[in-house]
């Protein structure tokens, strides 16, 4: 879809606009969300970063997802300036921009460039969503002065309820849910999300997470914070043990620097092993390293060479079809 088309879409007299999931965790679905409810969100996010009408708006993701579509909303509803780019892995665009959103990915290649890191500076607000942000990208972000986020969200809450700062002495690793945003826990761990602006009834989500309380500091007014360690579908049970597959790749990020993934597969003993996926070809060095750097469950039965890791069209890792690869 190209942006004359999404205006089209927008403009015609439905009060409703189609989307796609992105298929992370499974077959991507499309499903109908209300205008009303794009345009809340739209005013929620500009309000929480401060933006005003006439400030620039940096459109450079795929207008085939909610990320595109919303950036697009946000400049129609509260009157953005907004500058259009081919999406790519490496976004070109001229000049200092108020407000942008990228995938971690587009980040990342960015920051191989030799002008990206200072591109990169000019933009007031950037916003990364679409993906995890591994440790790697997270310290190579932490001292920029301008204001870097992370989302938290899904095409059902039409982007995100929650943002982080990844760098300055504000960054941290909770998200803060916006304002009239509730939150609560299964009998699993996992988020229930309250969002009436955006969402009709609770969003109870396959994200397992840890809520922390409002400080002290912010008094009454004050809202929890959360972060993901996971989730649930990501869940290996191996040997009776719980493991999270993000929380072994976070551990690892810092380490390996072909592109990997952990998944599992049925194991007569275990039930579940760990499966590490990867596009090196020394698997040697690999079960070197888990060796030093993982608990002992938490290492890798088996260890698989594959040309490519399977990723969404957003640059998730396609869970499904790694978890296929690993069982084949």
């Amino acid at each position: 879809m190209d942006l004359e088309e999404f205006l089209a879409e927008w403009h015609n007299d439905s009060p409703y606009v189609r989307v796609h999931t992105s298929g992370s965790t499974g077959v991507p679905k499309s499903m109908l969300v209300e205008k009303r409810r794009m345009e809340a969100s739209a005013r929620i996010t500009c309000e929480f970063l401060g933006l005003k009408a006439g400030d620039s708006a940096l459109l450079c993701l795929p207008l085939d997802y909610i990320a595109g579509k919303m950036m697009v909303v946000r400049a129609l509803t509260c009157g953005l300036r907004l500058i259009s780019v081919a999406p790519s892995g490496t976004p070109k665009w001229k000049g200092p921009i108020d407000f942008a959103a990228m995938v971690p990915m587009q980040v990342w290649n960015l920051l191989q460039l030799s002008d990206g890191r200072e591109r990169l500076m000019q933009i007031r607000h950037l916003i990364i969503g679409g993906g995890a942000i591994d440790s790697a990208l997270a310290s190579a972000l932490k001292d920029f002065p301008n204001h870097i986020w992370s989302t938290y969200g899904m095409t059902e809450t039409l982007s995100h309820i929650a943002l982080r700062r990844l760098n300055g002495p504000e960054a941290t690793a909770y998200y803060t849910p916006f304002e009239g945003v509730h939150l609560s826990q299964d009998e699993e761990g996992c988020l229930i999300i309250d969002a009436p602006a955006v969402h009709d009834g609770l969003l109870i989500t396959n994200d397992i997470a840890e809520i922390q309380p409002p400080l002290q500091s912010e008094g009454a007014g004050g809202r929890p914070r959360f972060r993901i360690l996971g989730r649930r579908d990501n869940v290996i049970c191996s040997g009776g043990i719980k493991i999270q597959a993000e929380e072994v790749e976070r551990v690892l990020h810092p380490h390996l620097k072909a592109p990997f993934c952990i998944t599992k597969r049925k194991d007569p003993k275990l039930g579940e092993a760990v499966v590490l996926l990867t596009e090196d070809n020394d698997i040697s060095a690999l079960k070197t390293l888990c060796e030093q750097e993982l608990p002992h469950y938490w290492r890798p039965r088996y260890y698989i060479s594959v040309a490519k890791i399977p990723l969404t069209g957003t640059g998730k890792i396609a869970r499904k079809e790694a978890e296929a690869l690993a069982s084949a």
